[in-house]
């Protein structure tokens, strides 16, 4: 099955498309509170651990992975957009886009990954 994942922040505009869109916002604490993970992105390996270590990330990559394999087993099974957001689209919706992704090639999906706010400018707040 053909899965796309896209990463995003909600404060840079409207979410995109998606079968499934997961909301990291509210349950999960956000690194940009951090002064020294704030200016740092996904791309940086102290913020993909920070939001990895998060308690219930885990465990909602692997239900997000298990609501993409009832998917692929309906009648019409077709590609899939799972879409990850956080408010800035910096540090927790790409890292949990990424570990997604690693979990669902690792099944045997073929998986593209976009990041769609990754490079835009921190929101002060």
């Amino acid at each position: 099955m053909n899965v796309s994942i896209t990463s995003f922040g909600y404060l840079h505009g409207t979410p995109p498309e998606a079968h499934l869109t997961v909301d990291l916002r509210h349950h999960f604490r956000d690194p940009h509170v951090s002064p020294e993970l704030r200016y740092l992105t996904a791309d940086d390996e102290p913020v993909r651990a920070a939001v990895l270590a998060t308690p219930g990330i885990r465990q909602l990559v692997t239900a997000v992975a298990a609501s993409v394999e009832a998917f692929a087993a309906g009648p019409s099974a077709g590609p899939v957009t799972i879409a990850s957001g956080c408010a800035g689209g910096r540090h927790r919706a790409p890292t949990v886009a990424r570990a997604l992704a690693d979990r669902l090639t690792a099944a045997g999906h073929r998986v593209t990954v976009q990041h769609r706010d990754l490079s835009k400018p921190v929101i002060q707040r």
